[in-house]
Order: C-alpha cells, then structure tokens, then sequence
C-alpha cells in the first residue's frame, strides 16, 4: 500500500501532532507500506527555519524510511491564534507544491493540522482519484468555542460547516479517543461505521532510551507543550502547598505561550521547589530526561473539548513505567482508571492534586504498581506496530468504500 501523510508537523518539530504523525508513520512502514509525508519546514514551536531551508520552496529528506517532501511555511512563533492561522492557511497552500513529487499513492491521511489538512488532501485527492482519511487530533473549531475565543455567530456558523464537511467527504476519520467519536456524531450526524478509534502511541525509542543519571530527591514532572488546554495555576498552587516537603521538585518542562505566566507565579510565590525547563531537547535527551522522574502530571483544563482528548504524553508517560496524576472529569480520566495506571483527582482542585502527590512520595510501592500497570499496557497496545497495523487496516476498509 502506498500511503501519503498530509502534516504540516512533523519530526523535529515537537508536540502531540508531530508524534501522532511520525508515530503513524512508522507504524505503517513496518507493516510494509509505501509511506510518503508532505510537511512543512521545521518551524514548532519557536517558529526558526533552520538555515538549510532557507530561500527553498521545498526540499526533499528521507527519514527512517519515510520519504518526506518539506514545504515553505512563514518563520512565525505559534504564540498567538492569529499567527497559528497564518501558518496553517500558508500550509494549506505550499503543500500543493508537493503534487509532482508525490508520484502515485493508494490513500490520503489528513493527518494535521486539525481541519485544515483536509483541504490540501482534498486537492490531492482529486487529482489521483484516491480515499482521503481524516485524522482528529482535536476538536477544532470545538476547542476554540470551549476556551472562549470564538464569539461571532457568522464565523461559528462558516467553522462548523468546514467541519461538517471535513467529516462528510472522508471514507473513514481517525479520532484519537471514544469522547471524540462520540462529538462527531452527536453534533455532525456522521456515520458512527466510518469512524475508528486510533491512539497515538508511543515511539519505539523510548524503549531504547536510558536514564540521564542518578539523582537525589523524588521528581514530580510535566512535559509537553505548555499550552493554554493545561491548568498550570492548579499545579504551581499544588507546589506551593507542597513546599514544606524539601525533597519534592516540581519540574514543568517544554515551551508554549504559557511560559511567561508560569514563570511570573513562580518568581511572585517565591516557589523554590518547580523548576521551568524550555530547552529544546532532542528526542534521546527528551526520553533521558523523562526517566529521572518519578511521578507525571496531566492537569487538563475544565473545557469540554480539551478534556475529551488523550494527550500523546499519557502513553509516553505510560511506555517509561512511571504513575500518572491527572486532573481531569474526562476522556483521560476515564483511561486512566482503566488501565489503572495512575490516580485521578478533580480539575482546578489543588488541594487534592497536591494530596494525590503526597499520597504516591508516601507510598512507593503503589506508585511502582501503577507505574507498571500503564508500562504493560502500553506496550500490548501502544507500540508503533500496533498502531500502524490498525491504521492500515482501517486505510484498506477506507479503499473499499
């Protein structure tokens, strides 16, 4: 099978998007397909065109075994909603440019941007008279909507149609938890047979990756993408309830247009015990680093549409062996209880966050065992493998229709 990824990210950028694709992928290649991706130049998060791309409408790469036809797109910061529409709008364009190179395919993933993908896959789609797929990564314009950025009637009347249409044309959509299936056919009236759920796994270097080195104290972590979708303001007031405890560490590691709010709450309460890292890492140091923690968090913000998602890192967190304490009443709550790999507290209460972590620095042997209940479970059904082989099958069932 021949299979053209439509990303505008995709590794080295970072964050969920990139890794569901790349992940995918993988996946698909080690099935035996035939994997081209049409991405843009490396620009996530911090918006720097490496100079190698530089004064280029594309360039062709091959990354392991994935051929790859990188496209201009604006040297802009994703700091702001307009900016992230630029971006996502030039995509949609540049990533026509790619038509001569991508030679014959079986099927179209519209893998990312969210809503957007499908419009140059729909191009694509049309000129080889192929199946086009639809990934969800998030609920757009949902997401919007449940964070109050959108307000206009008219423009919320024109993102739904796009979306109704996103979700009509395809012959089958792959969302990324059953909260989701179950939004889209409850406000689009879409077929519940064409659509399958598909995590986004975890990739096989994490298996392959090694602590950075031995540390005194215990590490309560979060990584990824500090973004507006995570209550912050509730961990930072569980560190400071915490901060009697001396060899407990808070580390938020990643970037996003949250930063400069986290590190203002940590310098005005004076928080000695969290630690903001945004260096950008690689993806062997990101895994070394990881492994040094010893508890996780996934504070999900009280927005319908944020907390139906599952977040990449809940599986990456699970594939290093390490107890999750997430804030949610949603989709990743309800994952979490089921594979029994961490414990669960309500959003925005941060005396029971705080006592959640307490509970697992008192108890090692629990956190061990939820730690290895998400490890044994996510490499059952998390690997790119697995992933890759139930992205196949549903591109085959996609083909038929």
């Amino acid at each position: 099978m021949k299979v053209l990824i439509i990303s505008q990210y995709f590794p080295p950028d970072v964050g969920g998007s990139s890794t569901r694709a790349y992940n995918a992928a993988i996946g698909l290649h080690k099935k035996g397909c035939e994997v081209k991706v049409v991405t843009a130049f490396p620009h996530y998060p911090h918006g720097k065109i490496p100079l190698i791309y530089r004064k280029k409408a594309l360039k062709l790469e091959e990354m392991d075994a994935i051929k790859l036809v990188r496209v201009w797109i604006p040297a802009m910061p994703h700091n702001s909603v307009v900016n992230r529409m630029v971006m996502h709008f030039s995509f949609i364009v540049t990533s026509l440019f790619a038509i001569p190179f991508v030679g014959k395919v079986d099927v179209i993933w519209a893998a990312n941007p969210n809503l957007f993908s499908f419009f140059p896959a729909l191009i694509y789609g049309f000129v080889g008279r192929k199946r086009i797929i639809r990934n969800v990564d998030d609920l757009w314009p949902e997401v919007f909507y449940d964070l109050g950025l959108v307000h206009s009637r008219l423009l919320r009347k024109l993102l739904d149609f796009m979306a109704w249409l996103s979700y009509t044309v395809p012959a089958a959509i792959t969302p990324i938890s059953p909260a989701y299936k179950s939004r889209i056919i409850e406000k689009y009236k879409i077929n519940s047979n064409k659509i399958h759920v598909i995590e986004v796994g975890f990739s096989d270097a994490i298996a392959r990756s090694t602590r950075e080195n031995e540390k005194n104290g215990f590490t309560v972590m979060y990584s990824g993408i500090l973004g507006v979708g995570y209550d912050f303001a509730g961990v930072l007031k569980a560190a400071e309830l915490l901060r009697e405890q001396k060899d407990v560490l808070f580390v938020i590691r990643g970037v996003g247009e949250c930063e400069h709010d986290i590190n203002n709450t940590v310098e005005r309460l004076r928080l000695d015990n969290v630690k903001l890292d945004t260096n950008f890492l690689s993806k062997s140091q990101l895994f070394s680093v990881l492994r040094s923690a010893d508890i996780f968090l996934l504070p999900m913000k009280q927005a319908r549409a944020v907390d139906e998602g599952l977040p990449t890192k809940i599986f990456e967190y699970q594939a290093l062996g390490k107890p999750i304490v997430c804030s949610s009443n949603g989709e990743p709550a309800a994952y979490i209880n089921s594979t029994k790999s961490g414990l669960v507290v309500k959003p925005g209460d941060s005396k029971a966050l705080a006592q959640a972590i307490l509970t697992l620095y008192q108890d090692r042997k629990l956190a061990l065992e939820l730690g290895e209940n998400g490890r044994r479970y996510a490499f059952q059904h998390l690997t790119c493998g697995k992933i890759g082989e139930r992205l196949y099958n549903v591109f085959k069932w996609g083909m038929r229709k």
